[in-house]
């Protein structure tokens, strides 16, 4: 008998060379409205929402620039603009 729920588990991880100059989601916590990237591309945080298995805050997240639905990714694994940009 299995216990596999039947789901494929893929790690995606964003590309820290892109931006060298922002932070991650665990050295600077986003807050919403907070402009991000991630695996997708740059995105607007739109939710803080619970904890993630790593300790980080699970984010809602939509697109810039793409008309696309929001999707939830760990701060973790986000970077996170500098104040300002």
């Amino acid at each position: 008998m299995s216990t596999s729920s039947g789901r494929t588990r893929i790690e995606l991880k964003v590309d820290t060379a892109a931006h060298p100059d922002w932070k991650t989601g665990l050295e600077r916590q986003p807050s919403v409205g907070d402009h991000v990237w991630c695996t997708e591309g740059q995105a607007e945080v739109t939710k803080l929402l619970g904890k993630t298995g790593d300790g980080s805050r699970l984010l809602e997240l939509k697109l810039l620039n793409v008309d696309a639905r929001p999707f939830f990714a760990a701060a973790s694994n986000v970077l996170v603009a500098p104040p300002g940009d």
